[in-house]
């Protein structure tokens, strides 16, 4: 009953806050988005005030009172430094992609302050915490991270702006939302089962699908060698006068390898991240490879953008719910 209650009253402060503050790529705290409390020291710092008062009025020491109403105005000084503090604060963040699961993801943050801004501290619920001392009209960033991520799209959820600036008595934060997602690769993990490709007599795994020199597809330019053919030399970059460079060609060695998920493993997950393990040395290698997931096939290629496209197909593969056994 009590986790009932819990979790009604967050669904609540969340739609609340949806409301109040609805998700933006760029904020802006003023004083609709910041919320201010004392804190631990604070609530004491206001005990130590009220019985300060006590004491004054039971003995009519006027000392004593005079010394409550200072500590009280001191509170009341910090609850208007700790807004001026946040208010006018610019939040925002940049699109991240790439990261793989098992190791902690990092949100890039840019601050900016109208006016100086201190001991700014950022925090996404659940993870660790990082701060920054002092922000101004120049674009700061600060790189918060996110623990124990699991392949696909990542969404952290709203970020905590706090500060307890200058004295640490009153608490002043902001839950905001900046709409922020990330693509989460599987985790690479060894595998050492051999990646099924179609073979030629002599071919090798290890150079299958590999490019190697030839005359199918255009590689770049080198500079001239004593020697070569001169119909490879590029005559366009001579005249432009970048001195004589020849065409450099290459084309695949052998058959192109296949990447397949088996639709019977019994560790989706683990076998999802041995092809995403395969998909890193074969592009190291720069080999041709493609992939069959699912009924779905991406054609061999190679290079950045093929890598990219096949660890995406892999990271937003649907997930498959653990088999339950029989009962007995």
């Amino acid at each position: 009953m009590q986790n009932r209650g819990k979790q009604k009253l967050q669904q609540g402060w969340l739609k609340w806050l949806s409301r109040r503050l609805p998700a933006s790529k760029q904020i802006t705290l003023s004083h609709k988005s910041i919320f201010i409390l004392p804190s631990g020291f604070g609530i004491a710092w206001l005990v130590l005030v009220v019985l300060l008062f006590l004491l004054g009025t039971n003995y009519q020491n006027n000392l004593i009172m005079g010394l409550s109403f200072l500590l009280l105005s001191v509170f009341n000084t910090c609850i208007i430094y700790s807004y001026k503090n946040l208010a006018g604060l610019t939040l925002s963040s940049r699109q991240q992609s790439g990261h793989f699961a098992g190791s902690p993801i990092y949100y890039p943050i840019q601050l900016s302050s109208k006016r100086q801004a201190f001991e700014i501290q950022c925090q996404f619920k659940d993870q660790p915490l990082h701060s920054i001392k002092s922000v101004n009209n120049q674009q700061s960033q600060l790189l918060v991270t996110v623990d124990k991520v699991r392949r696909g799209i990542n969404r952290p959820g709203r970020l905590k702006v706090e500060s307890r600036y200058p004295l640490g008595l009153c608490r002043a934060w902001s839950n905001i939302d900046l709409d922020l997602s990330q693509l989460v690769f599987a985790e690479p993990i060894v595998d050492s089962n051999p990646v099924s490709f179609i073979s030629k007599p002599g071919d090798e795994q290890e150079h299958s699908g590999k490019y190697v020199s030839g005359v199918d597809e255009f590689k770049g330019l080198k500079e001239y060698q004593t020697g070569e053919p001169l119909k490879q030399v590029a005559w366009k970059q001579w005249a432009q006068g970048r001195g004589m460079l020849t065409k450099e060609f290459e084309q695949p060695h052998g058959a192109p390898m296949w990447l397949a998920l088996e639709d019977n493993a019994d560790d989706i997950e683990l076998a999802l991240s041995h092809l995403a393990w395969h998909t890193e040395q074969l592009s190291q290698n720069n080999q041709v490879f493609g992939l069959t997931l699912s009924g779905q096939s991406i054609p061999p290629a190679h290079g950045e953008k093929h890598r990219l496209h096949v660890q995406t197909q892999l990271a937003l593969f649907p997930r498959r719910s653990p088999a339950r056994r029989p009962r007995k």
